[in-house]
């Protein structure tokens, strides 16, 4: 206990150049928590969003936009599908079960979401209040956890939707929603939604467009050229990812996007740019080992004085030596601390900046396994820096300490 004290007291005996060592070393175990942090958070919401959803089937474009506006829904999609198509795939032996998408409006920016039943049993979420709406009945809504958190909404309240899926749109007066249900937080992508009827959008936008003049063979033909967004769909069989997406490339007007493969590249192109992030936090480190290396050198050339009075007094090298390894090992833990929080901070600041809302990242202090590495690396750097003074004070005899005085 002493020795840790001591090494304390030596380490701040020169304030500013300890104060810059700690900086350099936290910088650099910031960078490394930051990217450790937002990688298992992506990895942790991609895994718990795609789970289930074999293929995303929508119109032609980008299969990378297509799921991320679909599944994740942080890209607007690509355009509309027939519904008569859709239910055409339903009937597919390799399809076990298809969840209708219908995008389009938003309230607040929340995401006004068609769809079925399905969906909210897809992620097995429970309701906190109220109930879910009834199928075919059109204008009721059940609101995600945090869309109800953040509009202070309750049971009964009405709220009428705007075109686009950004605020600011054209508002939809004429038809406006009720709030039925409210769902319990679950960790997922409902959380951020606002869900309703595929019935609610078909009524809402063909209220829209349709004329008043409209003939009753008009309204007709506008229900059987119906469209949805996308449909999520689950294979029966493992085997059909062989054959079901180049089905529907080719054989339809639509087009079939694997999550699996898409969010694949997309972490393949977010990894060009974490390489750049993860070298630089490498230089940051090296240049932190090399400042702790130089300072620990120039201190045990400083401090002979001291070395030749805790000699004479009958300490040992290995004592003097478990000095200047104490004083790294302060350093070290010092700055990953530092760094750790440093991390996290900026870790929550880029959830709050893209106002993702527990989506994709979450705001709060989290701690997967890989965060481990950082305060062993920190302590790691300390250590290797300070062997060769730790040598150095341990080899160097009493006489020679006092004749350098």
């Amino acid at each position: 206990m002493k020795t840790l004290s001591f090494a304390w007291r030596y380490l701040w005996s020169r304030p500013l150049g300890a104060a810059l060592n700690v900086l350099l070393l936290s910088l650099g175990l910031a960078s490394i928590t930051f990217l450790l942090l937002v990688g298992a958070q992506l990895s942790k919401a991609f895994d718990r969003d795609l789970a289930g959803i074999d293929v995303v089937v929508g119109a032609k474009g980008s299969p990378m936009q297509l799921i991320l506006s679909g599944v994740l829904h942080i890209d607007v999609p690509p355009g509309n599908v027939p519904l008569k198509a859709v239910k055409e795939l339903a009937k597919n032996p390799l399809v076990d079960s298809i969840i209708p998408i219908s995008l389009g409006d938003n309230f607040a920016g929340y995401r006004i979401v068609g769809t079925s039943h399905a969906y909210i049993d897809h992620y097995e979420a429970k309701l906190a209040q109220g109930r879910v709406w009834e199928s075919g009945v059109p204008m009721q809504m059940v609101l995600g956890a945090t869309t109800a958190r953040k509009l202070g909404a309750a049971l009964g309240q009405s709220f009428v939707g705007s075109h686009g899926l950004g605020a600011g749109g054209h508002l939809h007066g004429d038809n406006p929603y009720t709030v039925v249900g409210i769902l319990a937080p679950s960790g997922s992508v409902l959380d951020r939604l606002i869900l309703t009827d595929t019935a609610s959008v078909w009524k809402v936008h063909e209220d829209y467009t349709a004329s008043p003049d409209d003939s009753d063979d008009d309204r007709q033909v506008m229900e059987e050229e119906r469209e949805i967004t996308m449909a999520l769909v689950k294979y029966k069989t493992p085997m059909a990812a062989l054959s079901f997406p180049r089905y529907v490339n080719t054989s339809t007007e639509m087009q079939a996007a694997a999550p699996a493969l898409e969010i694949s590249r997309l972490l393949h192109m977010l990894g060009l740019g974490t390489d750049v992030l993860r070298a630089f936090a490498g230089v940051l480190l090296l240049t932190a080992g090399l400042s702790v290396f130089i300072a620990l050198w120039s201190a045990v050339r400083e401090r002979r004085a001291d070395l030749a009075l805790l000699r004479m007094l009958g300490a040992p090298p290995r004592k003097v030596a478990a000095l200047l390894l104490c004083e790294a090992l302060w350093l070290g833990l010092v700055a990953s601390v530092l760094g750790l929080l440093l991390g996290q901070a900026c870790t929550a600041a880029l959830a709050w900046l893209l106002q993702l809302d527990n989506s994709l990242l979450i705001g709060g202090v989290v701690w997967p396994v890989d965060l481990w590495v950082v305060p062993a690396l920190a302590l790691g750097v300390s250590l290797v820096s300070a062997l060769l003074p730790a040598i150095g004070a341990y080899r160097v005899s009493v006489l020679e300490l006092l004749q350098s005085r």
